[in-house]
């Protein structure tokens, strides 16, 4: 995301400045090579030190930490971004994030809901955007692969055994039957209407 974002500030002529946030969880990650990355940008990685990982596994030893995890660490970064003068906080969230995210939210809270491209957050006055919104995860490899980025290793205990992955799954054996499926349910989601639904 941050490739594209400087793509697009240096091919446009919309006007907005970048500050690479890195919220450090607290595994003792070597991040070298993102600084590298940033700096090769004319950007300046800026590292939020937490000890949100040992809170949740440790502190509080959660069996499904998931949840915790990412309600600490969104406001971690809302307020890093506000006490640096940021009024838009860009997630890296795609297309399938948002697919799977309105599967999980159909199968395990019985409800509709998915997270929005754009969303004001006013108790901190700052904007969450997801620009990569319309890209699928597998694009977005291609992208990776063929550039020779090297992304970090996820060093979460819980990464690859949660309801999220379990979700990504039946979603990909769905895509296998019904090639495009993702994008559909995606475009259902901008097409849903108010008179659609049981009050």
């Amino acid at each position: 995301m941050l490739y594209f974002l400087d793509m697009f500030k240096k091919n446009t002529p919309v006007e907005f400045q970048i500050c690479p946030i890195y919220l450090d969880l607290g595994w003792q990650i070597d991040l070298s090579s993102l600084a590298e990355f940033c700096s090769s940008l004319n950007l300046s990685l800026l590292v939020k030190k937490t000890n949100i990982a040992q809170l949740v596994f440790e502190a509080r030893q959660e069996k499904n930490p998931c949840s915790l995890c990412a309600n600490l660490r969104r406001g971690a970064l809302n307020r890093t971004a506000k006490n640096n003068s940021c009024n838009k906080l860009a997630l890296g969230h795609h297309l399938d994030d948002a697919v799977n995210t309105l599967f999980m939210s159909m199968l395990y809270e019985s409800r509709f809901h998915v997270f929005k491209p754009r969303t004001y957050l006013d108790r901190i006055d700052i904007t969450v955007i997801r620009p990569l919104i319309y890209v699928e995860e597998s694009e977005i490899n291609l992208f990776i692969n063929s550039s020779g980025f090297i992304p970090l290793e996820n060093p979460c205990p819980a990464d690859g055994f949660t309801k999220r992955d379990e979700i990504a799954q039946l979603l990909e054996q769905i895509e296998t039957c019904y090639p495009g499926a993702r994008k559909r349910f995606l475009a259902s989601i901008e097409n849903a209407s108010a008179d659609s639904f049981w009050q």
